[in-house]
């Protein structure tokens, strides 16, 4: 019995003193603010306010984008090393289709050879890679005038391998794509080439053009006709970033805690909590809601703690308008009597094994 009320006199000392140790990771404000913690110098406090939003964070707008590469306009196309052109010649079947009638179309192509030349009856070899479609026609058409009357010569291009741009990253379908006598879009090209939704980071597609990068955030260009205005050039390579490196974690007191993958650049801190189910409505502190940014030099500059006091649904309102950034940790403390029940579950097992020792004791001093 004696064992038992020591027990109690302890217990209610740790609570007194301010000394109980609860299980758990736990944040306190009034510790940041009021230098009690250790990280005191290294962290800054900042309230989640109506007024701080104003200032900071502002509204998201659409991406500005390099004038040059909206006023950049295709060419005529021209032919190229690798093209296979169809060259017709009407009422003349043994020069449209030395191959035969019933053959493909492309087996009675002209492939526009390495050093860019083709070869056509009563032509000859003719230098066609550098030509637009209706300078090889009429080329052909006054040679072929040496022998065919008033000669009718129409020329398409069946197959295109000389202009392509390329595409790397997060696509389903990474093959070239070529460019073709209608010029391609880069809404386009990114419509055959299949977003992966999973794997991409929408807000950093890298568009590289005679040699410098351009970065484009498809989220925020989403909707404008900017991606239905930049034409593709020549040689362009399109870079989607993958997402694996861009996390938001989402910590504590929530239904599932969980890394979030960061695929765009206006991920809210509602949205992060709505994808980690929400606060937990039982253990929960609704006061307790923090959002904890890094530094890459914590001796340069203090990371920064950011305070959201969510007791009401309406501070939710708030939280909408608070972007969260890769690499930031939010994190959802306990509720004080979670916290109490908690130490209660570690201090059960302790009393129990302090009331056998008692027993057994009695039971000794009992045995005569």
């Amino acid at each position: 019995m004696k064992a038992l009320i020591v027990l109690a006199i302890f217990i209610t000392t740790l609570f007194v003193q301010g000394c109980a140790v609860v299980p758990g990771q736990h944040m306190s404000a009034r510790a940041l603010t009021h230098g009690n913690a250790p990280e005191t110098g290294h962290v800054r406090m900042v309230q989640i306010t109506t007024e701080w939003l104003e200032a900071n964070e502002g509204t998201a707008s659409t991406q500005a984008i390099a004038p040059e590469l909206l006023s950049y306009q295709p060419e005529p196309y021209r032919i190229g090393v690798g093209d296979t052109l169809y060259i017709t010649v009407w009422e003349h079947p043994e020069l449209t289709s030395p191959a035969g009638s019933q053959q493909q179309t492309l087996a009675n192509g002209r492939l526009v050879r390495s050093d860019g030349t083709l070869f056509y009856p009563y032509v000859g070899t003719l230098k066609a890679a550098g030509m637009n479609i209706e300078e090889l026609r009429e080329t052909i058409t006054r040679q072929l005038a040496k022998y065919i009357q008033n000669p009718q010569v129409d020329v398409s291009v069946i197959g295109y391998g000389s202009q392509l741009i390329t595409l790397e990253g997060a696509f389903t379908k990474t093959d070239p794509q070529p460019l073709t006598t209608i010029p391609l879009t880069l809404a386009q090209a990114l419509g055959s080439a299949n977003i992966n939704t999973s794997q991409a980071d929408l807000s950093d597609l890298v568009l590289t053009r005679d040699g410098r990068d351009y970065h484009i955030d498809l989220n925020r260009i989403e909707g404008t006709t900017s991606a239905r205005n930049i034409y593709l050039k020549p040689g362009d390579r399109l870079f989607l970033s993958y997402n694996d490196n861009k996390e938001v974690y989402v910590m504590g007191e929530v239904i599932r805690p969980l890394a979030i993958t960061f695929k765009t650049s206006d991920l809210s801190l509602t949205q992060a909590l709505g994808r980690a189910g929400g606060l937990d409505p039982v253990t929960s502190s609704g006061k307790s809601v923090y959002v904890i940014r890094g530094v890459k030099d914590l001796a340069r500059e203090p990371a920064t703690v950011f305070h959201l006091n969510a007791r009401s649904p309406a501070a939710f309102a708030l939280a909408d308008n608070f972007r969260v950034r890769p690499g930031d940790v939010v994190f959802v403390g306990a509720a004080a009597i979670t916290q109490w029940g908690r130490l209660l579950s570690q201090l059960v097992p302790l009393s129990s094994l302090v009331g056998n020792a008692a027993f057994a004791r009695q039971q000794i001093n009992a045995t005569p």
